[in-house]
């Protein structure tokens, strides 16, 4: 079953934000799944939103995202997304 994760964004230090994000193609591109959004200032429609972007991505289950997501490859990127960036960051498993 399908499962997304997605992540909540505000940044703090862009810089090195931008750094993680420069690298991210290149090492996700290594692992089975799809980025499906990466906005930055979406359209709130309700209620107050303090973040500045979202990213959602998909897998085909939770190891494949788990396998990107502790991926030494990963790790060594998301050091510069944690220090540019507070993050939520959410796994959700899709309707069968």
């Amino acid at each position: 079953m399908s499962v997304y994760v997605i992540a909540q964004l505000k940044f703090k230090q862009r810089d090195l934000y931008d750094r993680y994000q420069s690298r991210f193609s290149g090492v996700f591109k290594n692992f089975v799944g799809k980025v499906l959004v990466a906005e930055e200032n979406p359209l709130v429609l309700e209620g107050e939103w303090p973040r500045d972007k979202v990213v959602m991505m998909e897998f085909p289950d939770a190891d494949a995202a788990q396998n990107f997501l502790g991926s030494p490859e990963y790790q060594a990127i998301a050091v510069d997304r944690k220090a540019g960036a507070d993050g939520v960051v959410l796994m959700l498993r899709g309707l069968g």
